[in-house]
């Protein structure tokens, strides 16, 4: 009976010890998000080691990422963190309980990997980044040595306290099995464990929660000048979209795509929050002949322009959905570089990379003869009729038709470098994606959708179609090894938008592989050729297996 009440009590503390490293973790956690209030919000342990991996995630791997997850991705790289903690504490906890202080030390040295990866992020503003982590850590390492503490002090036994002359305990199996319930923790501080444990969650909750309350309310001025901002009318509006540029097909997108349901591929965890009153743009670099510092007052008060533009992301697969259009407005890029004295390399500039950096470190690089070559390049201020949305680029974001996002739509602006590209290579240059990247021509099938089961007679398949700054002249269908058929197009809006399509199928019952490709306004066709989308875009044509009933 000895034995099994031993091994139940080794059992129990056990338990309790992996509790403590858990509560520990906790701990770190949240009085390192209550520090980061007083720091910045993006130095907080989960962010700052969530954007350190995607830093340091090969390029393949997020592309997969992306592929399987979508705009869940950072999502599941936060739960994989949070989870991966969690264990971490647990066997920390486990481990104190043997190595009590090799237990908290190695809380500890997890603090200092927390604040390696905060200071060095992109957007780091310095040591003081390291701060939350290693405040949180110290907090997190004291907690378990003291609940691994109460766990191994021996409780206090009324009469085990001798006077003098009282008959001792006598026998060595009696004195060897007190050692050994005392080895395995028969007499530890149950009451006291109980009473940190409950003090510790309860003061670790409140402190995650006012942290988490001073971090909203550091985005307050900046919700409050979203909601302030008024878009004036635009000097050069957009024509309007012709009525014939939506077909009515039912199971394709809208021409224009709402806001909400706008595609969204970055790599923030936490969507900065900038305050429109206190945003500044410098436009600096070799070329330069006078540097320019923009507010966002300035830019709304100068001529803006409102254009028509299809977006596209490079991590787009074949027939994939991060595709999406808008009606953007804005400043004419071209116009503020050649307001800065800057000349495209054409007429004998200098610079012939644009670097655009976001205000969370991000940096894309641009041609600029792309930029100032005529097309409608810009500083967007606006989306679909109102203040970009804070998850697109508020207060400001760049677009370059024709080109893919990763080189062209920095979103939460503040910095635009003239420079060269044997000078210096952007973000994703530096994780092996091209360094030019225009947008290839591609189609896609929306309707019927893979794997359907449409009845037999006349389908309408149909989708769209896109080649920014080059225009859709033709699309094509091919019922499976059958011929090239010409489907019926929809009523162009401009080159810089996608295009929808239909085509009136005949279905007869069976198997069949539908595909499509589609025809730019230069005469070239899309590529059979299936390429990956590292490093500058998928390709390849898209196709549609259904059973006709």
């Amino acid at each position: 009976m000895t034995t099994v009440r031993i091994t139940r009590t080794a059992l129990t503390r056990g338990t309790l010890a992996a509790l403590s490293g858990l509560l520990a973790g906790f701990a770190a956690l949240t009085v390192a998000e209550l520090v980061s209030a007083a720091v910045r919000p993006e130095s907080s342990p989960v962010t700052a080691v969530g954007g350190a991996a995607i830093d340091r995630t090969p390029a393949g791997v997020k592309d997969f990422a992306i592929r399987t997850f979508g705009e869940n991705d950072k999502l599941v790289l936060q739960l994989g963190i949070v989870t991966t903690l969690a264990l971490f504490a647990l066997a920390v906890g486990v481990l104190a309980l043997r190595h009590r202080r090799t237990g908290s030390a190695a809380v500890l040295a997890f603090g200092v990997v927390g604040a390696a990866a905060a200071v060095s992020r992109p957007d780091s503003t310095g040591a003081a980044d390291g701060l939350p982590s290693l405040v949180g850590a110290v907090a997190g390492a004291f907690l378990l040595y003291v609940l691994v503490g109460r766990l191994t002090r021996p409780r206090r036994i009324a009469g085990e306290e001798q006077t003098p002359g009282k008959e001792q305990a006598s026998g060595k199996e009696q004195a060897s099995g007190k050692e050994q319930e005392a080895h395995d923790g028969g007499g530890w501080d149950r009451r006291g464990f109980l009473i940190a444990a409950t003090a510790a969650a309860a003061a670790s909750t409140v402190a995650g929660a006012v942290g988490r309350a001073l971090n909203g309310r550091s985005a307050q001025d900046a919700v409050a000048s979203r909601n302030a901002a008024t878009l004036p009318a635009p000097a050069s509006p957009a024509r309007p979209i012709p009525a014939g540029a939506q077909l009515r097909v039912p199971g394709l997108p809208p021409f224009t795509t709402p806001n909400d349901t706008f595609y969204r591929v970055d790599t923030a965890l936490v969507i900065p929050k900038v305050d429109a009153t206190t945003w500044r743009l410098r436009i600096h670099g070799r070329g330069v002949r006078r540097d320019l510092e923009l507010t966002y007052q300035d830019l709304l008060d100068r001529p803006l322009i409102e254009r028509e533009i299809t977006l596209c992301c490079v991590s787009n697969e074949v027939g994939g959905p991060y595709i999406g259009h808008a009606r953007w407005i804005g400043v004419r890029l071209a116009d503020l570089l050649k307001e800065a004295g800057v000349k495209p390399p054409s007429r004998g500039g200098k610079a012939d990379q644009i670097i655009a950096r976001s205000v969370d470190g991000m940096t894309l690089g641009t041609p600029v003869e792309d930029v100032m070559d005529g097309r409608d390049a810009m500083l967007a201020v606006g989306m679909n009729g109102e203040p970009l949305p804070f998850v697109h680029g508020f207060p400001v974001r760049m677009l370059v038709p024709g080109l893919y996002g990763y080189v062209s739509a920095c979103k939460w602006i503040e910095d635009i470098e003239l420079t060269t590209f044997d000078a210096y290579d952007a973000y994703w240059v530096k994780r092996k994606w091209a360094r030019r990247a225009p947008i290839k021509t591609q189609s896609r099938i929306d309707t019927p959708k893979p794997f359907g089961r449409p009845g037999s007679g006349t389908v309408m398949v149909a989708g769209v179609a896109w080649a920014q700054h080059r225009g859709i002249d033709k699309v094509e269908i091919r019922v499976d090894d059958g011929p090239w058929r010409p489907a019926q197009l929809a009523e162009q809006d401009t080159v810089d938008t996608w295009r929808q399509w239909s085509y009136p199928w005949k279905a007869t019952p069976g198997g069949h592989t539908l595909t499509v490709r589609a025809t730019d306004g230069t005469g070239e066709v899309q590529t059979e050729k299936r390429t990956k989308t590292v490093p500058d875009g998928a390709s390849g044509w898209h196709s549609v297996v259904v059973t006709v009933d």
